[in-house]
């Protein structure tokens, strides 16, 4: 059973608003990048939502390499050597601080002069229990609602991916200027994707015969805050491990107050969490995914696609009108 990992009281602290860019220092102020043989610019992104930014703003400009391969579960990365050395030779590195503690101490030791941290291009929001994140950690007994920064998952929520799909334009275009007329132009053009599928979800939801849903994997915070639904995670307990009884009794009780008809779970962990719950409490399953990798596996084969494959679930599940 993978035991997802607690992220570091540290980790997230530093968010700040919409627009900064950090910068690891690495000699120089220039952040021009010296690109690659094939005259392309080498980014690395930390995991799959970074890498769509990276390859939907950089266009025919980039390189793009991804150190988690599709069907890893990203927050229980462990770097291979190799990887961490061919970190550092990178143009332009791409993370979400907080997400993968392997990749922040890696990164951190990198000494890349483009570091970009999604985590602040947007401002990250604090949830309570009900729409936090746990990663199973039984020491610590938190979820990323208690964590100082918030919690990370900012990419479910099309208005804050879009804020970061701005920086990392901006990033872009810093470190490859001969080509910042492209990237300005990709961002625009990504951005206006993320406002129609805004655009859809507010629409989508907004006539439903309930708003709460049940997920073993507690990542929709920001979605349910951004579309006026409740999201009641399986509290406490890794998407693989089976609920308490004391937990089944009281998604019984919500289920039948809030008339919630799925169980969601995700697509790189296994649904036995959700089917335990389903068959204890007369619901259905059904997949809700955080959007963490792209596998064969996914309804979609990019993120929009998977996001309106996750609206369509939604609206079955919370009976759309």
């Amino acid at each position: 059973m993978n035991v997802r990992r607690l992220i570091p009281r540290s980790a997230l602290a530093g968010a700040v608003a919409l627009g900064a860019v950090t910068l690891s220092a690495c000699g120089g102020t220039s952040g021009a990048a010296d690109k690659g043989s094939d005259g392309k610019l080498d980014v690395v992104a930390s995991f799959y939502p970074m890498q769509y930014l990276a390859e939907q703003i950089g266009g025919a400009h980039v390189a793009v390499d991804t150190l988690t391969k599709p069907g890893v579960e990203p927050h229980d990365l462990e770097l291979k050597p190799k990887q961490i050395g061919e970190l550092g030779e990178a143009d332009v590195v791409l993370y979400l601080k907080g997400i993968q503690p392997a990749v922040d101490d890696a990164i951190a030791q990198a000494g890349v002069k483009n570091t970009v941290d999604a985590a602040t291009l947007t401002t990250l929001e604090k949830h309570g229990t009900e729409v936090g994140h746990d990663h199973g950690s039984e020491e610590a007994g938190q979820d990323h609602g208690s964590e100082a920064g918030g919690d990370p998952h900012i990419w479910l929520d099309p208005v804050k991916y879009a804020e970061v799909a701005k920086g990392v334009g901006a990033a872009l275009e810093k470190a490859d200027p001969d080509h910042a007329a492209d990237y300005e132009k990709n961002t625009a053009v990504l951005v206006k994707k993320l406002g129609d599928l805004d655009t859809a979800f507010e629409t989508g939801l907004k006539n439903t015969a309930t708003k709460t849903f049940v997920t073993t994997h507690s990542a929709f915070g920001y979605l349910a805050e951004r579309y006026g639904l409740d999201q009641e995670g399986i509290s406490g307990v890794d998407p693989e491990s089976e609920p308490s009884p004391a937990r089944i009794k009281e998604i019984q009780d919500i289920a039948k107050k809030d008339k919630v008809t799925t169980v969601f779970f995700e697509t790189l962990a296994s649904d036995k969490t959700a089917k335990t719950l389903a068959g204890d409490t007369g619901l259905r399953t059904d997949v809700l995914d955080p959007l963490e990798g792209i596998t064969d596996k996914s309804k979609g084969d990019d993120y929009i696609e998977v996001m309106q494959s996750n609206l369509t679930a939604l609206q079955k599940a919370l009976g759309a009108k």
